[in-house]
């Protein structure tokens, strides 16, 4: 019994390492701070390496560094840290709208593209997906109105006051308009994509939102999805994208 142990005991402890691993990347996944954290993975791989094969000045060497690393990354990515603490305990429920919604809803904002595009008018629209954005609409102006083409144009009309901020679609009614986003910081984006579009690329680096982002200088139509952008579409290309999108668990 007791060398049954001593063979199980090890395997046991891996596989909790493992599944605490896993759950930490899960924490941070579409984050900045991924990267970071696989970093620290391997740094926490070879310290426990170094351990077992009894190399002290590495392991000490590397368990300073390990928790300089930590300390650091706890610093550096504390909004990322409040966003994967905001995703803890959370039921996640999907899009729950009928086909016959969702076709009208893809209609709408369809139209509402195409006719913003030809007006040289920019818009940022998100369409929550898993993550909630409370948070966001929070930072906007309450409009809990039906979905529609007219009510889309009008709000990113210029002369009205909330075109310059992003509008919300939760659970296929337009909640808030006007509301602020997070910039992205990614230093590779061209310069030729302006607030808007670092704004929907900061948001899809937070959450799983699915953002439409119309161009007022180059009247193209864009989709952002997890840090991904899909440029140049056009209206049945950003339909399918978005249903698609929106069916992915």
């Amino acid at each position: 019994m007791e060398n049954l142990l001593y063979y199980w005991k090890p395997i046991v402890e891996i596989l909790i390492l493992w599944f605490v691993i896993y759950e930490v990347m899960l924490f941070f996944e579409g984050t900045r701070a991924l990267q970071v954290i696989r970093g620290i993975v391997v740094l926490l791989i070879a310290y426990f390496i170094f351990l077992k094969l009894g190399f002290e000045i590495l392991d000490w060497l590397l368990g300073q560094l390990f928790t300089i690393s930590v300390i650091a990354m706890m610093i550096i990515f504390s909004p990322e840290i409040r966003q994967g603490l905001a995703r803890l305990g959370k039921r996640r429920f999907g899009f729950s709208l009928k086909q016959e919604e969702l076709d009208y809803l893809l209609k709408q904002l369809s139209e509402a593209a195409q006719n913003l595009s030809r007006a040289k008018h920019g818009a940022i629209i998100a369409i929550e997906k898993n993550d909630p954005l409370t948070a966001y609409i929070e930072s906007g102006v309450i409009i809990d109105g039906q979905v529609s083409s007219e009510l889309i144009e009008t709000i990113f009309d210029r002369a009205t006051i909330l075109h310059d901020g992003g509008l919300i679609i939760q659970r296929g009614r337009i909640s808030a308009a006007g509301c602020i986003f997070p910039l992205t910081e990614n230093h590779e984006l061209s310069r030729i994509f302006g607030t808007r579009h670092r704004a929907a690329l900061g948001l899809s680096e937070e959450t799983d939102a699915i953002i439409v982002v119309i161009s007022e200088e180059r009247q193209d139509i864009a989709l952002v999805y997890q840090g991904k952008m899909y440029k140049d579409l056009s209206t049945k290309e950003l339909s399918e994208k978005i249903e698609q999108l929106i069916k992915v668990k």
